[in-house]
């Protein structure tokens, strides 16, 4: 169920930063709102993942799997640039993040 809240609070986190980016500055409330909304929520998954999920693995697992999905966001919905380093890079969070859950379950 820990990596269940830990999905949960890596898809509320990628929502509330998408919302950051259309918000555009704080300048539109209803989004501001939801944007918020989505962190609070993520940070509560994020709490609940805690009870049995050690936090160095569960903060490297949120926080890296978030940074792919925000690249592979910025790539396909905002024309962000893409290069081979950066595709280089992400696959290092990306392998790092399959280790730790890999560590963390034989302990």
């Amino acid at each position: 169920m820990s990596w269940l809240y830990l999905g949960l609070a890596i898809m509320f986190e990628v929502c509330g930063t998408v919302l950051m980016k259309y918000s555009k500055g704080l300048s539109h409330l209803s989004l501001d709102v939801l944007m918020m909304l989505s962190y609070i929520i993520s940070l509560s998954m994020l709490s609940l993942a805690l009870k049995k999920i050690e936090i160095g693995t569960a903060y490297a697992v949120w926080s890296g799997m978030g940074i792919v999905f925000i690249v592979t966001i910025g790539v396909i919905f905002f024309k962000e640039s893409l290069s081979l380093q950066k595709i280089m890079f992400i696959a290092f969070i990306v392998i790092g993040a399959i280790g730790l859950n890999l560590l963390g379950e034989a302990h």
